[in-house]
């Protein structure tokens, strides 16, 4: 058994002698490995925090277009009311109207559109009437070209529905129709 001692003893002899793979770190290099932890630790932690904050960007942003844009679907369901109070206007003019009857139930429909229009205009939803303006594909459709209509090429000659925006969201483009040559003169 004493053999068995000592052939162990010589192994923790060698762990013993100075190799510095084995033995403890010297208080320096220990101090190094705690301050690059700690930077790691410091650098992990300010990633956190930073997304932990654009999280909180995001769900702000989030919750403010969802509170903005809220009336989308009802207010394009209402469009088509709105188109249809501007038909019933532009069927009969009210100059010729014959009855008092008749003017009465005209000015009835004017201020309701009226009133539809400043609801409208309150929360955010405005009427684009494009006529006389260059084509913009963002906000406009194109039904059709018009040729000599004395206007530009690319200029809306005439709506057909007007459009609408929503805040800076378009909501529906307005149906027009677009110069198709140059400028000639007007039949």
């Amino acid at each position: 058994m004493d053999d068995k001692d000592e052939s162990a003893m010589p192994a923790n002899d060698a762990a013993a002698e100075p190799g510095e793979a084995t033995d403890p770190e010297t208080p320096e290099a220990h101090i190094a490995a705690l301050e690059a932890e700690v930077a790691e630790l410091k650098d992990r932690a300010l990633r956190a925090l930073a997304e932990a904050e654009n999280t909180r960007r995001r769900a702000e942003r989030d919750r403010a277009d969802a509170q903005k844009y809220a009336v989308s679907g009802f207010a394009r369901d209402l469009l088509g009311a709105a188109d249809n109070l501007r038909r019933a206007l532009d069927s009969l003019p009210a100059d010729e109207a014959k009855d008092d009857k008749t003017r009465s139930l005209l000015e009835g429909v004017a201020a309701t559109e009226r009133e539809l229009l400043a609801a409208f205009e309150r929360n955010g939803l405005k009427r684009i009437d494009p006529r006389g303006e260059k084509f913009d594909h963002n906000f406009h459709q194109a039904i059709f070209e018009a040729e000599n209509s004395g206007q530009p090429a690319g200029t809306v000659v005439e709506v057909l529905q007007p459009g609408y925006v929503l805040h800076d969201r378009l909501l529906r483009p307005a149906m027009v129709g677009v110069a198709k040559g140059g400028a000639g003169p007007a039949h």
